[in-house]
């Protein structure tokens, strides 16, 4: 019944496809083989799926291939931008950091000058105080001879009066007179010696008013020029400080518990500056001074975040292009157990990669972990912990010190891992969070 049904087969497909021979000849004999159109259909059929395979696995293969390309021209192009930005941001800030420079030596200048204003202010008030006193005198001394010219004559005339009762004699009333006439001489000469004085020394005291006015009109164009300068600085590190405060905070850390810290571990180079006092008296501090000291606290804070922003770890773990792939959170598990907790930030690259510390700190673990793979651990200040996963190398040991950008092992697939990539945990106080707040926050602001 088979042989029946293939020859039926074969009959019909002899119509589209002939029987074909092929004939080996050897020295002694010749033989052929008979190929059937079942044969050769099958054999075409094969020859064309192979065909067929080929042509959509090369497809796929460019198509990959085109795509990879892509993805690194994009991720070349990122990191261009990124870079670029960097720069323009370092180069900001340096013109920030060279203009408070600038601010604080015309303010010194400035500070400088009120300073000799001051002083030849007091000089002024010293001299018109004299002035003062000296004309008080001369008035209390003009005053004091009139009453003894007054007195002077009126004894003058009691005397006369008496000669002239005693003795009658006329030629002692000229004498009299005459005495008279030479005392009244004398003290005209003295009022108008005590006038003169007078007068020099009223005018010494308007020209000491007019130099008061011309350095008070001068002590108002400093306060004016200062109020600008201390305006400027103010601005400077405002514009300094708030994106830093809003990193801490965006990142879920209490930018006053930093400073805090870091004040307590940094009180010699890089902790608090001395404020400027402009009075060793015990005098209240001037307006002036309460704002260049404000200044010094805001540059003294912006100076300690600087010190927390290295002990946090506000960077990316890896240099090199990567791709983020899983996610912070909940998540299928990619071995098929079902709805899964995530508690870091998957970083696919290539093998090998540099695996950077993305703060200063001190190795608490280096070594196998189920799960992790090759893993090592980071403790850092203000309780933060980072861990990097799936290496293919580590590069530290327990209790070495590391920091920002040291190179500590390199990416790989060990572990539980279906690639290559990088398994990035932050932890505070053993609690795991998001990594890319950290990230994100440090890409507004370096």
């Amino acid at each position: 019944m088979l042989t029946r049904v293939a020859y039926r087969i074969n009959a019909t497909l002899e119509r589209y496809i002939p029987e074909q021979r092929l004939f080996l000849k050897s020295d002694a004999e010749t033989r052929f083989i008979r190929l059937r159109p079942t044969t050769q259909l099958i054999a075409m059929t094969g020859g064309a799926m192979f065909v067929a395979w080929t042509i959509v696995a090369t497809a796929v293969l460019m198509m990959d291939s085109i795509g990879a390309g892509s993805s690194r021209e994009q991720s070349q192009r990122q990191q261009a931008m990124y870079e670029e930005r960097l720069n323009a941001l370092s180069a900001d800030r340096d013109l920030r950091a060279e203009e408070a420079a600038r601010a604080q030596e015309r303010f010194n200048l400035a500070l400088a000058q009120v300073a000799q204003m001051q002083s030849r202010l007091l000089a002024s008030e010293d001299r018109r105080r004299e002035l003062e006193t000296g004309i008080d005198v001369i008035q209390s001394t003009l005053r004091r001879t009139i009453l003894e010219r007054d007195e002077a004559r009126a004894q003058a005339d009691e005397a006369s009066l008496a000669l002239a009762a005693s003795t009658g004699s006329a030629r002692t009333d000229e004498g009299r007179e005459k005495d008279v006439a030479d005392t009244l001489a004398i003290l005209t000469d003295a009022l108008g010696s005590a006038a003169q004085e007078r007068d020099l020394m009223e005018a010494a005291a308007e020209k000491s008013a007019e130099r008061v006015e011309s350095v008070i009109a001068e002590k108002r164009a400093i306060e004016r020029q200062n109020d600008e300068i201390f305006a400027k600085l103010e601005e400077a590190v405002t514009v300094s400080v708030e994106p830093l405060d809003n990193m801490f905070r965006d990142a879920g850390l209490s930018p006053d518990d930093l400073l805090s810290a870091v004040r307590k571990g940094y009180s010699g180079t890089g902790g608090p500056l001395s404020p400027i006092s402009m009075s060793t008296s015990g005098a209240r501090v001037t307006p002036e001074a309460a704002r260049a000291n404000a200044i010094l606290q805001g540059l003294d804070r912006m100076n300690m975040y600087r010190i927390a922003a290295f002990k946090t770890p506000f960077a990316m773990p890896v240099s090199t292009p990567v791709r983020f792939t899983s996610g912070f959170g909940g998540r299928n598990d990619p071995f098929g157990r079902g709805w899964r907790r995530h508690e870091g930030q998957d970083l696919a690259g290539a093998y090998g990669s540099p695996i950077l510390a993305t703060a200063d700190g001190v190795v608490t673990f280096a070594g196998w972990e189920s799960g992790y793979g090759r893993l090592v651990k980071i403790r850092h200040e203000f309780g933060i912990e980072t861990r990097y996963a799936h290496m293919s190398q580590i590069r530290v040991d327990v209790g070495d010190r590391v920091s920002r950008g040291d190179r500590i092992g390199d990416m790989g697939n060990s572990g539980r891992s279906t690639g290559t990539h990088l398994h990035y945990e932050i932890r505070i106080g053993g609690e795991a969070i998001n990594p890319m707040t950290f990230i994100k926050a440090a890409r507004d602001v370096f």
